[in-house]
């Protein structure tokens, strides 16, 4: 039997109205609020506001958390939500948390205090495992990164089949010193991470993983080292399209040329992957569908509540240019 109002309102020893002025953030006390937040937890129960969302002209509005607006592959993906919030009808409400833990948190807090409809949001991995749909008065569907099976609905690349891809290729290609270098702050770069290792295993060979800030300069100061060392490696696998840039940029200021001096293998099909001479192989992700699919989710959450918990899994495209050409 689906849990209502009226068996919050019995758990907490109060009336349905001071049940719904409750989550509804009205005019009651912090303690009444948290003996009826208290009770719903007890119970189990999910607010249905879906049907007043969408009557309500004031809450025509749907959150956008994402982790780095800077990386290409947020901006596009950002393109993709907004047209849709656009054709319904909507405004979005942009947030960028620079893969900040406490961002999020403030920026989900915000999404409350301004009652959105539903929340799309690419979380780290720290807040992704805190996450619990009773927490919150809205939908959230994440995009990129994953949560807890069977927290919320989610769209993302097979990451894992992405990363052992690279790897398969470049072993193709005739290279066996093979590194990886691998974001810290996401779900996403792990699953990147187990498909590089699980293809290095396959083939027989020893990986070499290390993990940085996903960003371009955090990224060109490891590669630096790692291509200053004795152990160079042949190839690098990296895990996103900034931290590519910044292996760029070390190969560059090391005097290296690709694929003769250090093969790169990335991600995210970019303008400039193609432009940097000659070409860089990259998993290209299909952005606007994964923006769109998230919609998609997050519409049909609103009209059915109750429905199962969904999880849509997109596969990435190989595109091989000239910076892993065979040896």
């Amino acid at each position: 039997m689906a849990v209502g109002i009226r068996d919050v309102a019995r758990a907490a020893g109060v009336s349905t109205a001071t049940v719904s002025r409750a989550l509804g953030k009205g005019p009651v006390s912090d303690a009444l609020r948290e003996q009826v937040e208290a009770a719903v937890r007890a119970t189990g129960y999910r607010p249905n506001l879906s049907a007043r969302r969408l009557r309500s002209q004031a809450a025509q509005t749907i959150g956008l958390i994402v982790a780095d607006i800077r990386n290409p592959f947020f901006t596009a993906v950002s393109r993709a939500v907004e047209d849709a919030a656009y054709r319904a009808g909507m405004r979005l409400i942009l947030c960028n948390t620079g893969e900040d833990a406490e961002r999020e948190a403030l920026y989900l807090r915000l999404m409350q205090e301004e009652r959105v409809t539903g929340v799309v949001f690419a979380p780290t991995r720290r807040t992704a495992e805190r996450l619990r749909p009773e927490d919150f008065p809205f939908p959230l569907v994440l995009i990129d990164r994953t949560g807890p099976p069977g927290g919320h609905d989610g769209v993302v690349l097979d990451n894992v089949a992405a990363g052992a891809a690279l790897v398969d290729h470049l072993v193709e290609q005739g290279f066996s010193r093979i590194s990886g270098l691998f974001g810290s702050t996401s779900s996403t770069a792990e699953e990147r991470r187990d498909g590089y290792l699980s293809a290095m295993r396959r083939h027989g060979l020893a990986p070499q993983v290390r993990t940085v800030l996903p960003d371009a300069e955090p990224a060109q100061g490891e590669v630096a080292r790692w291509l200053a060392g004795a152990d160079r490696p042949e190839a690098l696998v990296l895990s996103n399209g900034l931290i590519l840039m910044g292996a760029v940029r070390a190969a560059r200021a090391a005097g290296l040329a690709w694929p003769g001096g250090i093969a790169l293998a990335g991600f995210d099909n970019e303008p400039w992957t193609d432009l940097v001479e000659p070409g860089l192989t990259v998993i290209e992700q299909p952005v606007a569908e994964i923006g769109a699919q998230a919609m998609d989710l997050l519409f049909d959450r609103l009209k059915n509540p109750d429905q199962p918990v969904r999880k849509v899994v997109l596969s990435g495209r190989l595109i091989a240019r000239g910076s892993t050409a065979r040896r």
